[in-house]
């Protein structure tokens, strides 16, 4: 720690003064700080071991996951799928939704390392729920399932069931009942459209709002570490969701 006070970065810094009558500059000049050698070999120990913990096998899978964005802006994926099941078993949430556009890559089929599951979520945006009754879970679906396809918006769901025509839902229902306006649903998603990212309806100013603190990247890790060797087809879509 006592190398660390003012040589923690390289810098040459160069500042351009234009004054207002055009005629004279003045360029200001910072001097160079050196690499410190010393430094550099402390700190790269540290480097070295985040690298390789990265590349620790966390579990593995029989098939393909997919979050392509070609397919997760415009229909239900697997991938998408298990990352929502990951933060309804943190949370104990009856369902999950998120935006399409928060998948940014796929898993290929065989063993998953954490790096694969930070190219999958690199946002560290974390897991949130709220606790809200059937009326108001009702209206707030109905908003997300307007949001459009080929769009990072365009949203994913788990345990949720829908035909949606001309913005109304019907048949809807959670784990497969039918929607109760009066008993109490827990959602989950992500701090990202809980906040209106997307145009989501916010959920952060709602009574039965929570955000765990815990980062969605570390959710889907620690959920594959416990659920594998994980099978694609239990994740699958089955048409629960479809827009006519």
């Amino acid at each position: 720690m006592k190398l660390v006070h003012y040589q923690l970065i390289p810098v040459n810094l160069k500042k351009k003064v234009t004054y207002d009558n055009g005629k004279s500059e003045r360029v200001l000049y910072t001097p160079e700080i050196q690499e410190n050698q010393q430094m550099l070999s402390l700190l790269s120990p540290f480097q070295n071991k985040g690298k390789a913990q990265l590349g620790v096998k966390i579990g593995n899978v029989n098939g393909h996951l997919e979050g392509d964005r070609s397919k997760v802006r415009f229909v239900q994926t697997n991938l998408a799928r298990l990352i929502l099941t990951a933060q309804m078993a943190r949370t104990g949430a009856d369902l999950a939704v998120m935006s399409g556009g928060g998948v940014r890559d796929s898993i290929e089929a065989g063993d998953i390392t954490y790096k694969d599951v930070l190219k999958v979520q690199p946002f560290g945006n974390t897991v949130v729920y709220a606790d809200i009754n059937g009326k108001a879970l009702s209206d707030y679906l109905t908003a997300v399932a307007k949001m459009k396809p080929d769009s990072g918006a365009y949203p994913q769901f788990a345990n949720v069931s829908f035909v949606a025509k001309d913005g109304v839902l019907s048949e809807l229902k959670i784990k497969g009942e039918a929607i109760d306006p009066a008993k109490t649903y827990r959602l989950a998603t992500l701090s990202f459209n809980a906040t209106g990212g997307d145009g989501y309806p916010r959920l952060d100013d709602k009574p039965g709002y929570v955000n765990t603190g815990f980062i969605d990247a570390e959710v889907l890790k620690q959920f594959i570490e416990q659920s594998s060797p994980l099978d694609v087809s239990a994740y699958e879509p089955k048409g629960e969701v479809s827009w006519q």
